[in-house]
């Protein structure tokens, strides 16, 4: 259903203009649709590359430990999440809402995420190309193949349960409370991956950080899913897999407390951008100095990982405040807002596009059947560019089509919710 946006859905836009009899307009923040609409701008950038094979390092996940700029956009979009889930509840409950309707709205929002996320991940709901196990299969046995390996969790799915489980942790806890939860997440899985022993490796977990498939994580990521419903592109492990989801809640709820701050009308908004400041550089510190012994990844989400990009996010989103809500200079965020205030139609409609332009629809390119992008890469941006900056021109381009594409949208005022 497309339909303008509420306040603060997982991933609506904050629209703080709409008002209750019994309390004073909301004050609107244009920097939380900026800073939501440059992690959009940064996924798609990041997610179509002309070539995997040509892509300049900074645009690539760091290979196991450490963190490069795009280990940067999945953690954004949680902490955002959290943040536009307090929000959300808020004026849900300025409008009179009980906690038996939130409770309802949240579950709603989650199974709604989490769907769009195994349709997108079934897509084409047929399994193409030659299937080794079953040299003639029929139509059915295709359909049947692509529901028997589907992948289970990934990210709308994480998102989903993430966004779930932060909304209901917080719904009626305090500060202190929250603050309890998210240590004991961090702390609890810290010491899960370290201290205990690995089935079938005969060694705790601290000795295996540095191995992708030997971890406790991956463990329980074949245990729970089996190898047919991981990521593809390890079958042993899966980035978003059961158990790296756990401390993944912690960065949405980090959120949550960024957006109980944000929110404090209280409070000067110098005042509340300075605490952001403060609180960012905080958390980086402590997960620079926790990744001495618990490594800062994404694959495995360790929570050093949580605290040093949620600290990150805090103090990105502290100065995108400081520039266009404090001081006024709006001139460059036009483009960021279109990003912003539809992202479940730029990541849906992105990657299913992805996928038919990258695996489903082939042309022939210099007398051999090569997949759409390809062809589209080699001929309009490698014939005359060297290979990663053809790569990074292709992946402008995308990113420049999908903003008419949302720009579009904008202009009619669509915007999907869920």
């Amino acid at each position: 259903m497309t339909t303008t946006a509420q306040p603060g859905t997982a991933f609506g836009r904050y629209d703080a203009t709409i008002t209750t009899a019994a309390a004073p307009p909301r004050e609107r923040l244009l920097s939380l649709d900026v800073f939501r609409g440059l992690t959009v701008a940064g996924m798609l950038l990041v997610n179509d590359p002309g070539t995997w094979s040509a892509i300049f390092p900074p645009l690539e996940h760091a290979e196991w430990n450490g963190w490069t700029p795009t280990d940067l956009i999945f953690p954004f979009f949680l902490f955002i999440v959290g943040i536009t889930t307090h929000l959300s509840l808020s004026a849900r409950r300025a409008r009179g809402d009980d906690d038996r309707a939130l409770v309802k709205q949240i579950l709603r929002r989650g199974i709604i995420i989490y769907l769009l996320g195994f349709a997108m991940a079934m897509f084409p709901f047929y399994q193409w190309g030659i299937i080794q196990s079953l040299p003639a299969a029929t139509p059915w046995d295709r359909i049947v193949y692509r529901v028997e390996h589907v992948r289970l969790l990934g990210v709308l799915p994480r998102i989903a349960i993430v966004y779930v489980c932060a909304a209901l942790l917080t719904l009626k806890t305090s500060l202190k409370q929250q603050i309890i939860i998210i240590a004991s997440l961090l702390y609890g899985y810290w010491l899960a991956m370290t201290l205990i022993p690995v089935p079938g490796e005969h060694e705790i977990g601290a000795l295996l950080l540095h191995t992708h498939d030997r971890t406790l994580a991956a463990y329980f990521d074949r245990l729970i899913l089996g190898t047919n419903h991981t990521w593809t592109g390890s079958v042993t492990f899966d980035p978003e897999g059961p158990m790296s989801t756990i401390p993944a809640i912690a960065t949405s709820m980090l959120g949550v407390i960024a957006g109980t701050w944000i929110a404090r009308k209280e409070k000067s908004l110098p005042d509340r951008i300075s605490g952001l400041f403060a609180a960012g550089s905080l958390a980086m510190v402590i997960g620079l100095i926790w990744n001495w012994s618990f490594p800062i990844n994404k694959n495995l989400w360790t929570s050093s990982y949580v605290m040093f990009t949620a600290g990150m996010a805090a103090v990105t989103l502290a100065t995108i405040m400081w520039i266009v809500d404090h001081y006024q200079v709006k001139w460059w965020t036009k483009p960021f807002v279109v990003y912003g205030v539809n992202p479940i139609v730029a990541f849906v409609g992105s990657g299913v596009m992805a996928r038919l332009i990258y695996t489903l629809w082939h042309v022939t390119y210099q007398g051999k059947s090569v997949a759409l992008q390809d062809a589209i890469y080699q001929s309009v941006f490698l014939s005359w560019l060297p290979a990663r900056v053809a790569s990074l021109a292709f992946a402008i381009a995308y990113v420049l089509l999908w903003y008419g594409i949302l720009l579009v949208l904008y202009r009619r005022k669509i915007i999907l919710k869920v």
